[in-house]
């Protein structure tokens, strides 16, 4: 067997035979590290890179059309995201901020679709899509009597997922029993407690901690889970490669393989995966690609709530947004964000205006606030939180010149309540108004809901979806709009919004 080193850079997968101190390819720093490469077992390894269980040849117009039956995430909103919720044999990446959520929701999920699957509910999968019949009947070696939920763990112990279960599930104490020969943890109610209905179960959950990619294929293969979760796949190491867990080589074949687990065996995988400091996707750019669909879940850690958005779904749009809020207990689902994100809003305050944005394919009503005060320094401060602050910097810009109003000598701060992050032209108007507002000291009215974008002339421009802004906005009570379709420059709707006509 012929060892051979390389140098691959962590930031873009590029090889060099020797060390570079900056990379050619994507021009960063120091990112080359040595890896050693067994040649011999990457000749074996390329002869099964094939995706499927099919190999041969075969005319798209001969292929027949199978009805995918989907099951349910756990949560609606997550089911939103998905496009209607689990595909069989997806491959989904999940990714946030450290501490943003994305182990409590997956866990949360694994929780309630292992209860679906023990109350014989929900959790089915396309007829013929698994072939590994020996799996199957290993469960009845398992005492499960449904298709079990596996969950793997790279960063934490079995007795650190149960802590995590008991804060979920805060009224129900758990036994963990490891199962005798295997290495596969159970997280099990004692026959003791009762079945409580709207609680999340752990009669079928199973927890692996393991960083061994070939020993969760086996354990995988052993259970035929409904689904399986794998946190994180940063942490995943093949022994086929000698690099560092983390590294591109390691995570571009860890997750190759899982996608040809996923795709042969019928069974969707759930990966959770780590971010940079720029926010992107840790590893390789073809870790997205590999995957049908990328998932971020963000928010502020200051504030409760957390939107996840779909970025590639090759199964549903890439349009939807999941609301969801942090709790002592786990993520609970909002299913009328708009509501929650105007609880606290005080009425009748200069400097308040609430719009109606579109995050995903619905309309959500949020309040933007800004505060203007004279400055004490020789360059006025602008803050912008929620806001793109390029486009903030326009309307201020517009302000100034169509709605003379005297902004140099003024410190801007502008903020979306909430923790809610707004990246639409369509919160050009309200951030106008609402700073129009500050500075003459006077309120916008609390029936007036505002969007629309402003040019740079002060023109006022038409935005998407219209009819569902108002009606989500009617349905709350209000009844008085200023858009684009009622004023054409940004100097009417001050007039009519900030000064009463």
């Amino acid at each position: 067997m012929k060892i051979s080193s390389t140098f691959v850079c962590q930031q873009c997968g590029y090889q060099s035979a020797s060390f570079l101190g900056k990379c050619p390819e994507c021009g960063e720093w120091n990112s080359l590290v040595e890896t050693k490469v067994s040649t011999e077992g990457l000749r074996i390894k390329d002869k099964g890179l094939s995706v499927g269980v099919e190999q041969s040849l075969v005319k798209l117009s001969d292929v027949k059309n199978q009805q995918i039956r989907r099951f349910s995430a756990g949560f609606e909103e997550f089911d939103r995201v998905l496009g209607g919720g689990i595909v069989p044999g997806s491959i989904v990446l999940i990714s946030g901020d450290p501490g943003i959520g994305k182990s409590t929701l997956l866990l949360q999920s694994a929780m309630r679709i292992a209860k679906s699957t023990t109350s014989g509910q929900g959790t089915t999968s396309t007829t013929g899509m698994r072939k590994n019949q020996k799996a199957r009947d290993t469960r009845d070696t398992l005492n499960s009597r449904d298709t079990p939920v596996l969950y793997v763990t790279g960063e934490e112990s079995a007795q650190q997922v149960k802590i995590r279960a008991d804060r979920i599930v805060h009224s129900s104490q758990f036994t963990l029993r490891l199962r005798s020969g295997q290495t596969v943890h159970s997280l099990r109610k004692t026959k003791k407690e009762k079945s409580v209905n709207h609680e999340p179960s752990t009669e079928n959950l199973f927890i692996l901690p393991a960083t061994d990619v070939e020993a969760i294929m086996a354990a995988s293969e052993k259970l035929a889970p409904t689904l399986l979760i794998v946190d994180s796949i940063q942490t995943l190491t093949s022994s086929d490669l000698s690099g560092a867990a983390g590294s591109v080589g390691q995570v571009r074949e860890c997750a190759q393989i899982l996608q040809r687990h996923a795709k042969t065996s019928g069974t969707p995988i759930f990966l959770v995966g780590h971010v940079t400091k720029e926010g992107s996707i840790a590893g390789p750019k073809v870790l997205e690609h590999l995957v049908d669909a990328v998932l971020n879940l963000e928010g502020d850690g200051t504030h409760a709530f957390r939107l996840l958005r779909s970025v590639k779904n090759r199964f549903g749009s890439t349009f939807e947004v999941g609301v969801f809020e942090m709790r002592d207990s786990g993520m609970v689902e909002v299913s009328n964000p708009s509501q929650i994100f105007l609880a606290q809003r005080i009425s009748s305050r200069p400097g308040s205006v609430v719009t109606s944005t579109i995050a995903g394919g619905r309309p959500i009503l949020a309040e933007v606030q800004a505060l203007c005060t004279s400055t004490i320094f020789p360059v006025p401060t602008r803050r912008v939180t929620g806001l793109d602050f390029a486009r903030t910097q326009i309307v201020i810009a517009a302000l100034a010149k169509v709605a003379n109003l005297a902004l140099g000598n003024l410190d801007i701060y502008v903020n979306v309540a909430g923790g809610l992050k707004i990246f639409e032209p369509a919160s050009d108007l309200p951030v106008a108004l609402a700073i129009a507002s500050a500075v003459v000291n006077k309120p916008v009215s609390d029936q007036i809901c505002a969007f629309g974008e402003v040019g740079l002339l002060g023109e006022l421009r038409q935005v998407v979806n219209l009819e569902g802004r108002i009606k989500e906005a009617k349905r709350l009570g209000f009844d008085d709009f200023v858009t684009p379709e009622k004023f054409k420059t940004l100097e009417d709707a001050i007039s009519y919004a900030v000064h009463g006509g």
